[in-house]
């Protein structure tokens, strides 16, 4: 598919500025917020373009990277699952029908894990695309709709979002279905019943792993991700105005988290890091970046942003998911962590 690029998107407060459609990003604006880029460690690799990679989808999401660097993404609205490849630059179809999924990534295997929202359920897809069904329920109630899934290197442990958002495809009858603004949940006797939950290698059974007193579950939690080490989980929460907050968490031994700290005031939907512990926050805003310290280094305001992961062949492209129905990616000086 033919590289195309798209326009920088400035944001300022609620208010967006459109930049030139070819612009690149100057080595001199690197460390400024000028047009849109604020960089204050160099994390953009000079000269780098927000490039589009495909366009035409309903809406993108899910990246995730597989071992040799190609991203997989999902078109939840047209119910598929797309491939990026890294050694055409192309882009092709994985999976036609998957279960409406949404949030996935790559376990060590090489089987693409995905929440799949229409039955609230969590699929392992094998490379020739055939799938089985890890877990379609908590306690022998339907899941509010799998979002996002982080698999912790070290374990192998799973860990998957479960906000309540209503889908027009689901069911006639489902017991989730409501109108917007949701107030019930399967998984709670009153709200919205948003939890984290944690599936064990090789169990067959979900443990609910935000029970803290801290934690609101009358909320939406969205993107996951975790460090290298697999001690540390950070968990977003989605809000219109994409203030719903960020919390982390230690993980324990057992894959209960405790310890949990609000990490930043800006939520939003799909989350990465990268080599250096940097978290990557997609939303309204576009892709900001904080440090470990919950200190603001980068945003690059591409609109519509719902998810973003590292991949390509050395780990050092952003590849975003958004706008809603394009693909994009940006080179980086780091690597991901993933």
């Amino acid at each position: 598919m033919k590289k195309q690029l798209i326009g920088l998107m400035f944001i300022i407060g609620f208010t967006i500025f459109a930049c030139d459609k070819d612009e690149v990003i100057p080595t001199e604006e690197v460390g400024a917020s000028l047009d849109g880029i604020l960089d204050q460690t160099r994390l953009v690799a000079t000269g780098a373009r927000i490039t589009e990679l495909g366009t035409g989808f309903g809406f993108t999401e899910g990246p995730a990277k597989d071992k040799n660097g190609n991203i997989f993404f999902t078109d939840q609205p047209n119910d598929k699952i797309h491939k990026w490849s890294v050694a055409d630059n192309k882009v092709s179809t994985f999976v036609t029908v998957c279960g409406r999924s949404n949030g996935m990534a790559f376990d060590k295997d090489g089987n693409l894990i995905t929440c799949a929202d229409y039955k609230g359920e969590l699929r392992k897809y094998k490379p020739d695309g055939t799938f089985e069904i890890l877990v379609k329920d908590y306690n022998g109630k339907l899941l509010n709709g799998p979002n996002d899934v982080w698999i912790n290197p070290i374990t192998g442990g799973m860990y998957i979002t479960d906000p309540i958002f209503p889908r027009g495809y689901w069911d006639a009858g489902d017991p989730r279905q409501q109108p917007w603004e949701p107030k019930r949940s399967e998984q709670a006797a009153t709200g919205k019943g948003g939890h984290v939950y944690y599936l064990a290698p090789g169990a067959k059974t979900l443990t609910r792993v935000t029970t803290m007193a801290e934690w609101e579950a009358d909320s939406w939690p969205n993107g996951v991700v975790g460090t290298p080490d697999g001690k540390k989980l950070y968990v977003n929460k989605w809000a219109g105005n994409n203030m719903g907050g960020t919390w982390v968490f230690d993980v324990n031994a057992d894959g209960t988290l405790t310890n949990i700290k609000k990490f930043t005031a800006m939520g939003g939907d799909g989350m990465a890091m990268d080599e250096k512990g940097n978290v990557y926050i997609s939303n309204g805003f576009g892709i900001t970046a904080f440090n470990p310290s919950g200190n603001r280094i980068l945003n690059i305001p591409i609109a519509g942003a719902t998810n973003c992961s590292f991949a390509g062949a050395d780990n050092k492209t952003l590849f975003i998911t958004g706008p809603t129905n394009a693909i994009n990616s940006v080179k980086m000086n780091v690597k991901g962590s993933e």
